[in-house]
């Protein structure tokens, strides 16, 4: 087999690899390269406590292969909070390929991509992510069992999208209603920033209720499909934390609020499906709670995607995904109050939550 697991000293040396501020107790992290293909490809498993480690497989253009690690250190973290705090039998994991999903993505790619998912042994459970369809998992199903989010046409639960964007709208609603008394959606002024698959199915749920729908994307072609189809205003992105809203919806990539937007959003309420939300969780989220907007943590309500994918696992139908799927909107209000009643923010009173069962699950495997 003509390939090689890439050594830390192959990288840019910047920092080491144990230095990374995003490194944070993780079990491994497996640097998977094969000349042949092109393939460079990071896959990081967090915590395997409650389970195998299962998340997606994003490719994306990363600038550098130091961005790419932060990047699949920090989505390998939440992925283990998510199925945590869900109540899922699963561990945290992720992993990212490094290329341009449009011009360098192809099917020996993905199968050696395969290979080396398969050469772990079911520690990780790959799925799709930004970049990947699920035809690029029927491709990686060829090499290795260990993959989710496969063709429906070939025993899998398809694409998990339309059920992220589902859970998603479902703890807006709970935000709402905390925020707000009603968790009606109805006249609200909501900003959903990237109309991908998952923004784009959010959209149409905030339609149907009868929200004032304001869509930003980098996409031109799919903002004016939209646009059109929804009666949705598009915003130009340099103008987004200038609106005044109801809900912001971030739904493309994190760390949208930092230093630089933290403290000019003018919403009351923060809920969409991007990952890592927040660039600092403990700085950026204090500033929130202080500013008494309400803030949704991304890794709890976006998490509708990893409950579709884990029914092809336990081998539950599509009734109990979306029950268990409509059941973030409970959870979200739970965490909404718990947070209130210590004192904390949402986002720790969601990782208290899930550190909590992690953490008697050590327990219980110890007696």
């Amino acid at each position: 087999m003509d390939t090689e697991i890439v050594q830390a000293a192959d990288l840019k040396k910047v920092d080491p690899v144990f230095g990374q501020l995003s490194f944070n107790d993780h079990e491994q992290i497996v640097f998977c390269h094969d000349k042949d293909t092109g393939l460079k490809a990071i896959i990081g498993i967090h915590n395997t406590v409650l389970g195998p480690a299962l998340g997606g497989t994003r490719m994306w253009n990363y600038d550098n292969e130091w961005e790419a690690l932060n990047d699949v250190l920090r989505l390998s973290r939440g992925m283990t909070f998510k199925s945590a705090i869900t109540g899922l039998n699963l561990g945290g994991g992720k992993a990212v390929i490094i290329g341009d999903a449009k011009t360098q993505k192809t099917p020996e790619l993905m199968r050696k991509f395969g290979e080396f998912v398969n050469s772990l042994g079911g520690k990780y459970i790959t799925a799709e992510d930004v970049g990947m369809e699920t035809s690029d998992m029927d491709i990686v199903h060829e090499v290795t069992s260990h993959v989710t989010g496969i063709s429906e046409s070939k025993g899998g639960s398809g694409n998990p999208s339309p059920i992220t964007a589902f859970g998603v709208f479902m703890g807006m609603k709970a935000a709402v209603n905390y925020k707000f008394g009603s968790q009606t959606m109805e006249g609200k002024k909501v900003l959903v920033q990237g109309v991908g698959h998952v923004g784009a199915s959010l959209v149409e749920h905030l339609y149907k209720e009868g929200a004032q729908i304001l869509i930003s994307d980098i996409n031109q072609e799919k903002l004016l499909e939209l646009s059109k189809k929804y009666q949705a205003t598009i915003v130009p992105g340099d103008e987004i934390f200038n609106q005044e809203l109801d809900v912001y919806a971030p739904c493309a990539l994190g760390a949208t609020i930092n230093d630089s937007t933290v403290n000019t959003i003018k919403t009351k309420v923060i809920a969409g499906a991007a990952n890592n939300q927040l660039a600092d969780e403990k700085y950026h989220g204090k500033i929130l709670m202080e500013r008494g907007i309400a803030y949704a943590p991304d890794f709890l309500i976006n998490a509708g995607g990893i409950i579709n994918v884990y029914a092809e696992l336990e081998g539950y139908g599509k009734d109990e995904i979306l029950q268990k799927t409509k059941n973030i909107y409970n959870t979200t209000l739970d965490i909404f109050n718990y947070a209130e009643e210590n004192q904390i923010t949402t986002h720790q009173a969601a990782l208290n939550k899930a550190q909590e069962r992690i953490d008697n699950q050590k327990l219980a495997s110890k007696k």
